[in-house]
């Protein structure tokens, strides 16, 4: 990526040579062109917020900033990048969305998430922080700005307005206005489950802003509640990708002798797991962990690996994240052990499954989802 200050070498993590998608885009871009082009004094503490593979801070590192993600591939991602450009290590402070925030921000860079709640989540978090002197640029392409984003930034930080468009891109510049009424941060955002969900019904679920259907349970996971197989005689479960923690939830009430793995790399998910998990009195310890997929996991360490894959890399459409967890889920498990996936029918899984393990079975259907079962065989 070409800067103001020079050229900055960037991937994504995991790293792929057949991925042809960069690790920033123009919106990256124009808001590093704008911060030289209007000498925006970065002497102060930066705070680059929703940074996706740390190109931002990359970019920025001799002005020690900071960064607050909610994504574990992407904090893993600006390690690489920091070592791979040659920053000196603690040059830049990695946060995550579950931190709290500087109690002083001066310059406040936004890169616009897919979701509206964790931004509002963030943004209210971080308002105590800034001051009348905070400069405060948020960017992403055009498609990704609505203006509802817009009217968030004016709710909570002060007026704000947008710039020209450049090559799709547009940067979002408020004013902050410490004086504002803010309001209250309506996330974590906790609600009960409707009836026919097994072990689940009438319970509850606690969401963090950010987590994927937060306001509601997603019908890709509510179909896979009704179809959950059985545990008895099963030692070890991986809810993997578990989002709000739902389904390893729903196994541990079921037989609460099963040890259940919760593994997701949204920090905002892990925390809502483990949130839902105690919301609901589970008997025994779960296993919460932020990471990459099972990387970490022991191989033929585990009978039973329940997933609902997504199949957006942010705006992109890709099925990666999907074969790395069922790559995964091979290894892990034991002889005999099982992958149970969810997943609208038209992403065709069953052909994933067929390769990797030379097996799928339909165990239920709808005209828009499936669940599937694969065997590990020897």
């Amino acid at each position: 990526m070409t800067t103001p200050w020079g050229e900055v070498a960037l991937t994504r993590h995991p790293e792929d040579p057949r991925d042809r998608l960069r690790a920033w885009d123009a919106s990256d871009a124009y808001l590093l062109r704008h911060l030289a082009g209007q000498q925006v004094p970065l002497s102060g503490t930066v705070v680059v917020l929703g940074d996706r593979w740390g190109a931002l801070v990359t970019a920025l590192a001799a002005h020690r900033p900071t960064q607050i993600t909610d994504s574990w591939l992407g904090q893993e991602a600006t390690r690489r990048n920091l070592a791979r450009n040659g920053v000196e290590p603690g040059s830049v402070r990695l946060l995550t969305t579950q931190d709290p925030p500087p109690e002083r921000v001066d310059v406040l860079l936004v890169r616009v998430p897919k979701s509206l709640a964790l931004l509002e989540d963030q943004l209210l978090r971080l308002a105590p922080s800034v001051h009348a002197g905070t400069v405060v640029v948020g960017t992403g392409m055009v498609k990704e700005i609505h203006t509802s984003t817009l009217r968030l930034f004016e709710r909570i930080l002060g007026p704000t307005r947008t710039s020209l468009a450049e090559q799709k891109a547009r940067l979002i510049l408020c004013a902050p206005d410490p004086a504002r009424a803010r309001p209250a941060n309506p996330w974590p955002y906790r609600y009960d489950l409707p009836a026919g969900l097994g072990p689940l019904s009438g319970r509850p679920v606690v969401n963090h802003a950010g987590v994927f259907c937060a306001d509601r349970l997603d019908i890709g996971t509510r179909f896979l509640l009704r179809h959950l197989p059985p545990t008895r005689g099963v030692r070890r479960v991986v809810d993997l990708g578990c989002g709000n923690g739902v389904v390893g939830t729903a196994v541990a009430l079921a037989d609460p002798r099963a040890e259940v793995l919760f593994t997701d790399e949204s920090f905002q998910a892990v925390a809502s797991a483990e949130a839902t998990y105690r919301a609901n009195g589970v008997p025994g310890q779960g296993e919460f962990r932020v990471g990459d997929g099972l990387t970490g996991v022991p191989d033929d360490s585990v009978d039973l690996v329940l997933n609902n894959p997504p199949f957006h890399s942010h705006q992109a459409t890709t099925d990666a994240t999907a074969w790395r967890m069922f790559t995964g889920a091979r290894r892990v498990l034991r002889p005999g052990g099982e992958l149970w996936v969810v997943g609208n029918r038209h992403l065709g899984y069953h052909v994933k499954l067929r390769r990797l393990f030379g097996n799928s079975q339909l165990v239920a259907g709808d005209p828009k989802f499936v669940v599937l079962k694969a065997v590990k065989r020897g």
